[in-house]
């Protein structure tokens, strides 16, 4: 078989002890039952919580502890390619086969999702998965008013960073109706000061409350400069794939009547 690297991923058997190396990846190996399954997992898979007390903590998601890994003996182990950096991808390679995927979509999430279906022999999960989604998204995009608002989503500080296009979370702000500022930025998370930004005049400036934990104290300091609207949101429903957004839907759904609101 192969990734969403179009990597050769060679297996004598359907997997039985996973290391999972992407928290959005964990989340969906347990929606499809396969906690039994995992046996490693990395300090920021925290959805089940559980699974960091029952499962083997391995480090983080650009560095873990690679005899920790070794010493699970694991079937496979789970990558990807924006969380997981290439080095540690070679040399976990050596420990037993690495499945990379490659998230710029709602549809890459579907693939994925039907990927971990063959190749961890759930199909039937992975698909009523795929179809419940698929509904979701359309009855969710039925609704939508089409106001075209021009934002920006901000995920870091110092320096400021921002969404650019060919990202997961871009393609949530366009499901949303929304108009990234940064879309047609060569890079997928480009480097920036409040000054350009306020120069590319967007509505609405959006916080991330991940990777970096953004509070209402940034708000002002960013009004300062911008002086348009800004607002606080739940990072985990923008950038989360595979399960996730089953109930992300429900999030935008009070988002989108927030937008309908004076701001």
């Amino acid at each position: 078989m192969k990734d969403q690297l179009n990597r050769e991923i060679h297996l004598d058997k359907v997997p039985q002890k996973i290391v999972s190396l992407v928290p959005s990846q964990t989340e969906l190996l347990s929606y499809l039952g396969l906690e039994d399954k995992i046996v490693g997992v990395t300090k920021f898979c925290v959805y089940p919580s559980r699974l960091r007390k029952e499962k083997k903590v391995v480090g983080g998601t650009k560095t873990v502890h690679f005899d920790a890994i070794r010493d699970l003996n694991p079937d496979i182990i789970l990558c990807n390619k924006e969380e997981n950096t290439e080095e540690m991808v070679r040399e976990l390679q050596k420990i037993a086969p690495v499945d990379v995927s490659e998230i710029n979509n709602f549809e890459d999430s579907l693939d994925l999702i039907a990927m971990y279906g063959e190749l961890f022999q759930c199909v039937e999960k992975s698909t009523d998965l795929i179809e419940n989604l698929k509904d979701k998204k359309e009855k969710f995009e039925a609704q939508i008013p089409k106001k075209g608002l021009k934002v920006a989503y901000l995920i870091w500080k110092n320096p400021w960073m921002v969404v650019g296009g060919n990202t997961f979370i871009n393609s949530m702000l366009k499901l949303n109706g929304l108009k990234n500022v940064f879309e047609t930025n060569p890079e997928r998370y480009p480097q920036i000061t409040l000054r350009k930004l306020k120069l590319l005049k967007p509505d609405l400036i959006f916080l991330s409350s991940e990777p970096y934990p953004f509070k209402r104290t940034h708000i002002k300091e960013i009004k300062e400069i911008c002086d348009v609207p800004v607002l606080l949101v739940n990072g985990e429903f923008f950038s989360w794939y595979g399960s996730r957004p089953l109930s992300a839907f429900g999030y935008f759904e009070d988002f989108q009547e927030q937008l309908s609101k004076p701001l």
